[in-house]
């Protein structure tokens, strides 16, 4: 695209609180963060509370440039916050609940941002308690015809319905998933998950893509002419992968919005994510020569 690119995310918005200290994070900043650090023009969509740690979060927001005109404040409910424990690197998560991004208000506001994206990611977390939930499937329905809607499974804990899953799956045009949640998935959409789960997948919901993670083993892009495998890029010693994937969604659909094929979408999003995982957080500075031009 010659324009910038209008991309929202929309969901969870929180404090990641990590041994050292907490981080912002939430699936919708960080996929943000990451889409402005490639040149689109990105929004946040979501809720915090009127809070010490809300006031702290939407100043944190401004700090790293980023508008904070889609989230709504809440007095009746706090912001956000998971506990992360790290066990070499990995993160496993405690999210609590209820909070202020369980209740993102649809309103003409957001309505309106809906109706200009070229792009949105939206995931099954944030669509756990059913006021989120009617937001962004409302939302889904306001966005123009070609925008592109990439669901970021991100299954947590028990916070996922069948029926979620399903509306999802049936309003996006690309699935990305992980090794990981691909079983659970599978079992959850009752089809076996054998070698070709991804293709069935793809099949089953007519996607445009799937794009399976796989850490350290890489990720594949599978669409209607195939399979493209890519390895995971190496930046030295890791750090922690939280918001890896994130910053890996953001990366390809900027890309792909640009106009690069899917293997150079794959392999600049890859590189992205390997400089995550070897920074402490999920919105370290992103170097010039890893921004897309």
């Amino acid at each position: 695209m010659k324009k910038a690119a209008v991309l929202a995310g929309i969901g969870e918005l929180l404090w990641d609180i990590l041994p050292e200290g907490r981080r912002l994070g939430g699936a919708s900043a960080n996929f943000a963060y990451h889409a402005k650090q490639q040149g689109a023009q990105s929004y946040v969509v979501s809720a915090c509370g009127n809070d010490v740690d809300g006031h702290d979060l939407l100043a944190e927001l401004k700090r790293k440039s980023l508008s904070t005109e889609y989230i709504s404040v809440h007095a009746e409910y706090p912001t956000g916050t998971v506990s992360v424990e790290l066990k070499n690197g990995h993160p496993s998560y405690t999210i609590h609940q209820p909070v202020a991004w369980d209740f993102i208000e649809w309103n003409e506001k957001i309505e309106a941002l809906a109706k200009t994206c070229d792009g949105v990611c939206f995931g099954s977390l944030a669509q756990r308690n059913k006021r989120s939930r009617s937001t962004i499937q409302a939302f889904l329905k306001a966005l123009k015809a070609d925008c592109l809607k990439i669901f970021d499974i991100n299954l947590r804990q028990d916070f996922y319905t069948v029926e979620s899953l399903e509306y999802s799956l049936q309003n996006c045009d690309i699935l990305k998933i992980s090794d990981e949640e691909l079983p659970t998935a599978a079992k959850a959409l009752d089809f076996a998950p054998e070698f070709n789960a991804v293709e069935d997948l793809r099949k089953r919901y007519n996607l445009k893509a799937v794009v399976l993670t796989m850490g350290a083993a890489g990720s594949s892009y599978y669409d209607r002419s195939g399979v493209i495998s890519v390895p995971a890029f190496d930046y030295g010693v890791k750090v922690d992968s939280v918001g890896c994937g994130d910053s890996f969604t953001a990366s390809l659909v900027t890309a792909l919005l640009k106009g690069f094929s899917p293997d150079k979408a794959m392999r600049h999003a890859t590189k992205i994510a390997g400089l995550v995982c070897a920074s402490a957080g999920a919105m370290p500075d992103i170097p010039e020569e890893l921004k897309l031009t």
